[in-house]
């Protein structure tokens, strides 16, 4: 009779918590690249050029009734995504909570998102309200299906392991943005060798993000695993939840203010990615290829700057490296203000520095609070979390929508983001995070 290795429970518990955590990997792979193809790369400036194609002779488009600068219309668009989200949210984050079946809630997101940006393939002519429609179901989409993929990390890192494994999620997902964009590269830049229109090309490459989300998808819906919830109230209407759902999150007022300054800097870094293409086209006179190639550069860079940072963490702690990540984007706006018309070495150096910030940043933040979720209300907390992830910020495009549509000038529209970054460092500072977790319940890591 043979001998073999005999497995233990725990060894069996440590396999399964690392296959959970690979197949968590690959929802950032697979949602990652609308993000960046779709919100970051093409969609803004071509939705733009699709709304100035329907605007009157003074530039605007009047959709409702409502007269709106032809140049603000994205940024408007983005906004109102959140609204839709702020309403759906709590509701399907509760409603995981109670059930502990977030698997099923993560995969219909996912798939109407998918499916919406598939959709854009439609987006021609002067069709800027259904880029707008598409835009908004997509991008309210994403931020259901992120927070139920949120609120998974407690679940399947402990404390320790937590850095780590946000910081790879986000590396896969620019890992996948970067490998994805340089196809869109190559597609755009010679459309007319394939018989392809420029028009034609970016709509492909926008449908083909909503195919390439679907189909990865699946990777995480066949490994991540429910897990049951303690009995919970079955129904509520979805204002109450809402209400709920806040009045619990006052009973750990160190874990909101925590959440009040990430959905304050949050604010700032998602509008500068959204907006950022429309920045280097309309402001600085950049063509599409040149943006394209900014941003895959960001794209690499935020691999290397996700995995820095999360080592950093590690040596100095996650609250101080976010503190000095803040700093960094603040000059980073800074020197965008100054930047040349048509002069892409400067943006490109802009856009290196991004990347090295980009990744980190977002990453230890969604580590750093997952401390501060009080077990069992993961998704719950999540949801309010996801409010200012993903590129679904809201009153930072309205303030850079807001700004254009006062003075016509994207520079002033770009550098009235510092306020955010600013704000958002004073807050952070001033938010105890070691008891903020041993408040809500956790165990407090030996460095955080």
């Amino acid at each position: 009779m043979g001998t073999g290795t005999v497995r233990t429970p725990e060894a069996d518990g440590a396999a399964e918590r690392k296959r959970e955590q690979r197949g968590w990997y690959f929802y950032d792979w697979a949602c990652s690249v609308y993000s960046t193809s779709v919100l970051t790369v093409f969609l803004g400036p071509y939705l733009t050029t699709v709304a100035e194609a329907a605007a009157d002779d003074e530039g605007f488009v009047h959709p409702l009734g409502i007269p709106v600068r032809a140049g603000s219309f994205f940024a408007y668009s983005v906004s109102l995504s959140v609204i839709v989200a702020v309403v759906i949210m709590p509701l399907v984050g509760a409603a995981a909570d109670r059930s502990g079946r977030k698997k099923p809630l993560l995969g219909a997101a996912a798939y109407i998102g998918a499916a919406a940006t598939a959709g854009m393939f439609f987006l021609d002519g002067d069709r800027y309200l259904l880029g707008g429609l598409l835009l908004i179901v997509a991008n309210a989409a994403q931020s259901v299906a992120m927070m139920l993929y949120n609120s998974y990390l407690p679940q399947i890192a402990p404390p320790a392991e937590r850095d780590a494994v946000s910081s790879r999620g986000w590396a896969f997902g620019y890992a996948a943005g970067a490998l994805v964009l340089v196809a869109n590269l190559i597609l755009y830049l010679a459309h007319d060798s394939f018989g392809l229109t420029e028009s034609m090309a970016v709509r492909i490459c926008l449908a083909s993000a909503g195919l390439w989300w679907g189909a990865f998808a699946l990777v995480p819906l066949r490994r991540l695993r429910d897990r049951r919830s303690p009995a919970r109230e079955a129904t509520v209407t979805g204002w109450r939840q809402l209400a709920a759902t806040v009045r619990d999150m006052r009973r750990h007022p160190l874990t909101l203010s925590f959440l009040l300054a990430y959905l304050v800097y949050n604010d700032g870094i998602q509008t500068v990615i959204t907006q950022a293409s429309v920045y280097g086209s309309k402001e600085l006179g950049l063509d599409q290829s040149t943006l394209i190639g900014a941003v895959l550069l960001v794209q690499v860079l935020a691999v290397f700057g996700a995995l820095g940072l999360g080592r950093l963490a590690r040596r100095h702690g996650a609250k101080r490296t976010i503190l000095g990540s803040l700093v960094a984007w603040t000059l980073i706006l800074a020197i965008g203000y100054f930047l040349p018309a048509g002069a892409p070495v400067f943006f490109f150096v802009l856009a290196a520095g991004i990347g090295l910030v980009l990744g980190g940043s977002q990453a230890l933040s969604r580590s750093l609070f997952s401390h501060l979720v009080p077990p069992g209300k993961e998704a719950e907390y999540f949801s309010a979390y996801e409010l200012s992830d993903r590129g679904t910020s809201w009153l930072g495009p309205l303030l850079f929508g807001l700004t254009y549509q006062l003075t016509g000038s994207y520079r002033d529209a770009i550098i009235s983001l510092v306020a955010f970054f600013a704000l958002g460092f004073v807050l952070l500072a001033r938010v105890p995070v070691r008891r903020a977790i041993a408040d809500a319940g956790n165990p407090v890591p030996e460095r955080i």
